[in-house]
């Protein structure tokens, strides 16, 4: 994994244990994906987290994995996602902005396609001790 920092980024309190759980979130809706489980998808957010996908706006854990079952059983079934952190920083203690690429593969392909690559913006925040998806957004990646 490529990730950058920037002199912004906070390090003080953050842990080893925080930068690996910051890291995994995107693995953990990767992982969701994968099992086309639209609770364990949505568990991933904070009960307020918002999600930002084209022509669409999702507020909260109940209307992520309302919109996700009804997308795991339509246009995103039998489709795969992936996502690499390129950018990793700390705005606090308890939160974190992590930058992506990926995208969605096809059902009954095997590879990302050019037009379905995407970059994203995740900002995690620790909530209930747990780190947490608190917002979500993404755009076609277009040229890499």
């Amino acid at each position: 994994m490529a990730t950058s920092s920037s002199s912004a980024t906070i390090d003080a309190g953050v842990t080893e244990a925080d930068k690996a759980a910051v890291v995994s979130v995107p693995g953990r809706i990767v992982a969701a994906w994968a099992r086309q489980d639209a609770k364990a998808f949505a568990d991933v957010f904070t009960p307020d987290g918002t999600m930002i996908l084209p022509g669409f706006y999702r507020k909260g854990a109940d209307e992520i994995e309302a919109f996700m079952a009804g997308a795991f059983q339509g246009p995103y079934k039998g489709t795969q996602v992936t996502g690499q952190p390129i950018d990793v920083r700390f705005i606090s203690d308890d939160s974190a902005l992590v930058i992506t690429v990926g995208g969605i593969i096809g059902a009954g392909q095997t590879e990302l396609s050019d037009e379905s690559a995407i970059r994203a913006t995740w900002v995690v925040a620790r909530h209930e001790g747990e780190w947490k998806l608190a917002a979500y957004q993404n755009s076609p990646r277009g040229a890499a």
